[in-house]
């Protein structure tokens, strides 16, 4: 059917518009911080074969990618067509489904509709990270330690929240049995479903405004566009085969043992295929991925940085490109492999495909950014309520120097693109902990012509005893520079004990009594060429501001 293209423009934002309310809606309605503050959830829609139709830009990039269509896809397979009914709701968490850490829960109900609403029209879905599931620790993905994914909590794989409409109680009983943090999680849950059954009900009265045919004929003009804007930029690349490599410190359990990460990105006319030729087997911590949700994912999102980020993400806008990867790596494990710490690595990669592509699109290049995912959490009893209570943090550092522009920061990662901090008032406000300092780090951006971003320095400190689960990597691999640029600093975690010398820590659990201090130190982006060639007013202007001090300007840039 052809539509008319202005027609086709207004029902692309009316279903873009789907997602983001659902999006407000979560926010205002979620219990967990990490929900209404870090915003961890992804929103959109995906036709009867799970191909994403559209997504909200307000939730986390590493479920942008594919999520919700895997999801969907294991739904179809398990179920078949006919046994997914109208008002039914699944979910799944599966790690050989999505592979991923198994707090992150996919929901999906169907939308039917047509004539006699007999016409499966597709799927809303709504991807949020429960914050508990059981497991070893508290928070269940918190760990650096386990080696099986039945130490990280219950799996669920495409099962029925609703059937026809009505609750299974028996499933809320086992989630209900199965979280630390049940009335919490279950808050987030009626949030999740509710974003569910609202993104079917806005989905219908958009066909009913327009008519069936002509929705469904404008997503095939939507997936068209996307393709040919992303075909039109790999155009613009030369033809070849590009390298790069990085690698990470280790893996919690085999210390000191570094993770590889090697791969080549092929230019072929409007075609790119991504191969993950030399990276490192399945490893025996928890920072492994299945394929879909480590290579696929890490891939998807370098690739629309590179080639479409203008476009709003759908199926179209990844049809031109090939993901290459053997079986077992730790982008690609086994459903059994530990995956708490999954998405730790993937800035890593992120990074390391748009280092292969400096050279080939100049105009793109960036120097590489902290790329630390720098999780920690605070778990224990509550002096006040006596009940247990978990805070999680993440780090946010300095992004690299690109041309033209220093690197901006502090934020969080590629991986994670706008995702905020929760604010300290919230930290304070609901556990024993009281926020002394978020300093800028001075002298850790990169120096270039062009100045990566700085890292920042938060230290906490604790009024009630406390068990704190911490993670850091690319201590040995700092965010590096491009074009003469320097590397960024590297991350670091302190320990500051009353009366005790500083110590340091990179993974692991720590235990720390009321006056303790846990410093977290995240690092720069890398530098943009040669430093010396940077334009004096703006060394004098970094020094000002405390961006560098006076002795590196004078050594590193030659201005006094």
């Amino acid at each position: 059917m052809r539509v008319n293209p202005i027609t086709a423009e207004i029902i692309r934002h009316g279903l873009l518009q789907i997602p983001k309310q659902i999006e407000h809606n979560i926010t205002r309605t979620a219990y967990s911080p990490l929900i209404y503050e870090y915003k961890d959830y992804a929103v959109g829609i995906v036709d009867p074969e799970g191909r994403l139709i559209c997504q909200g830009d307000g939730g986390i990039p590493l479920f942008v990618a594919n999520a919700l269509g895997i999801a969907v896809r294991d739904g179809l397979a398990i179920h078949g067509p006919d046994g997914i009914e109208p008002g039914d709701v699944l979910f799944t968490n599966h790690a050989g489904t999505l592979g991923q850490h198994l707090n992150n829960v996919a929901m999906y109900t169907p939308i039917y509709g047509g004539a006699g609403e007999s016409q499966l029209l597709g799927f809303m879905c709504v991807i949020v990270h429960w914050v508990d599931i059981g497991g070893m620790f508290v928070g269940s993905s918190t760990t650096s330690g386990t080696t099986s994914i039945y130490q990280e909590g219950i799996q669920f794989r495409s099962v029925k929240l609703r059937s026809r409409g009505k609750p299974v109680a028996d499933i809320y009983r086992i989630i209900e049995t199965n979280s630390r943090f049940a009335r919490e999680l279950f808050g987030d849950i009626e949030a999740q479903l509710a974003g569910c059954m609202l993104g079917r009900e806005m989905f219908l009265a958009l066909t009913e405004k327009y008519g069936l045919d002509t929705v469904l004929a404008s997503i095939e003009v939507m997936w068209d566009r996307s393709e040919r804007a992303a075909r039109a930029a790999i155009a613009q690349i030369p033809n070849g085969t590009y390298s790069a490599s990085a690698f990470l410190d280790d893996d919690g359990v085999d210390i000191g043992k570094h993770i590889d990460v090697g791969l080549e990105v092929t230019v072929a006319d409007s075609g790119m295929t991504i191969d993950f030729c030399n990276i490192s087997p399945q490893v025996k911590g928890p920072l492994n991925s299945g394929r879909e949700g480590g290579a696929v994912a890490a891939a998807r999102i370098a690739f629309k940085y590179l080639v479409a980020p203008n476009e709003p993400a759908n199926e179209g806008t990844f049809r031109p490109l090939t993901v290459k990867i053997p079986d077992g790596t730790f982008l690609s494990a086994k459903s059994t492999a530990p995956m708490g710490g999954y998405s730790a690595p993937l800035p890593t990669v992120i990074d390391t495909v748009l280092r292969a592509m400096v050279e080939s699109t100049p105009e793109y290049a960036t120097a590489a950014h902290h790329g630390v995912f720098g999780h920690h959490s605070f778990y224990g009893t509550h002096p006040e309520t006596g009940e247990t209570y978990r805070c999680s943090g993440t780090m946010h550092g300095g992004w690299g120097a690109s041309r033209g522009q220093d690197g901006p920061g502090p934020y969080k990662t590629m991986a994670h693109g706008d995702t905020l901090d929760v604010p300290v008032e919230v930290q304070e406000a609901l556990y024993p902990i009281r926020i002394e300092a978020q300093i800028l780090r001075a002298n850790s951006g990169g120096h270039g012509e062009f100045r990566g971003g700085n890292g920042i320095e938060k230290i906490s400190h604790f009024l009630a005893p406390v068990t704190t689960m911490v993670y850091i990597d690319r201590q040995g691999c700092p965010p590096w520079g491009v074009f003469g640029g320097l590397a960024g600093a590297s991350p670091d975690i302190l320990i500051e004990r009353p009366g005790v010398p500083l110590e340091r820590k990179t993974k692991g659990a720590i235990q720390l009594k009321a006056g303790d201090k846990l410093h977290i130190i995240s690092g720069g982006g890398g530098g943009y060429g040669d430093p010396r060639k940077r334009d004096p007013a703006k060394v004098k202007r970094d020094v000002r501001l405390g961006n560098i001090t006076p002795d590196v300007a004078a050594e590193v840039y030659g201005v006094t």
